[in-house]
């Protein structure tokens, strides 16, 4: 069932199992405000039973960045260019970015698990877009760039943050410092890639992971992913009793349930 196909954005769902495509394959799925409201809009139509959020992409590269139409004079058609943005005052700027985050944040939500199903290029904007999401898949052609330093500006879609907790600060900082290359070889290894397969095999090693973790049930998930989220946050002792709390409820619905 398809609830939404526009602006290179494509949103289907099969039971428990929603996909969203990004569907511009002529310009190597560039990204757009236009694009970015769309991908907010995808996680706000997603039905109650939805489990499993699969992004995928069409064409040769999972995303080329931001489409550099956004850095000429004239912008996008019927949106502000960003030399227009830059002009403006800090508050609406702000609101601005804001506003195009939202199209990152809600991958990580608790009730659902989200799975990046990487081919090619995934740069600037297309290496946040993958982050932004709890799994990654890569192909083995994956190569992940943050290129915004290089460009004279910061990673503000939000992929600082899961970068470092995947990587480290140190490696963080050398990726998006240099703007380098992250082969899906070196993915894997450093953790920034789960899994790492032939090109010909990433639709069904996505389908296995997917699988895989709707054999879990739902409510166990949802905590240990609440959970595993929450430590950034806790000190140890803090961790030992969200884990019993969490336990609880788990032990008390089980034995509500046999009742």
């Amino acid at each position: 069932m398809t609830l939404l196909d526009k602006h290179g954005v494509r949103l289907t769902v099969d039971d428990a199992i929603a996909t969203v495509t990004l569907a511009n394959a002529a310009k190597r799925n560039a990204q757009s405000p236009a694009m970015w409201r769309a991908l907010a809009e995808a996680g706000s139509l997603l039905p109650g039973n939805v489990r499993i959020v699969v992004l995928r992409a069409e064409g040769k590269s999972f995303s080329a960045g931001l489409d550099r139409q956004a850095f000429t004079p004239e912008g996008f058609d019927g949106e502000p260019s960003f030399l227009d943005l830059a002009r403006g005052t800090d508050e609406a700027l702000d609101a601005t970015i804001a506003e195009y985050q939202e199209a990152f944040t809600w991958w990580r939500r608790t009730d659902l698990v989200s799975i990046a199903a990487v081919q090619g290029h995934a740069i600037g904007a297309g290496f946040q877009l993958a982050l932004a999401c709890d799994l990654r898949v890569a192909a083995q052609d994956a190569q992940f760039a943050m290129r915004e330093t290089s460009l004279g500006l910061v990673p503000d879609l939000t992929g600082t943050h899961p970068l470092v907790g995947l990587v480290g600060y140190a490696r963080a900082l050398e990726i998006c410092a240099t703007g380098r290359f992250v082969h899906a070889d070196e993915a894997g290894r450093i953790g920034l890639a789960n899994v790492v397969v032939p090109g010909d095999e990433l639709d069904g090693a996505v389908a296995d992971l997917a699988a895989a973790l709707l054999a879990a049930p739902r409510d166990a998930v949802i905590e240990t992913k609440a959970l595993l989220a929450g430590v950034a946050g806790r000190g140890y002792e803090e961790q030992c009793r969200a884990e019993r709390a969490a336990q609880a409820r788990r032990l008390r619905d089980l034995a509500g349930a046999g009742d």
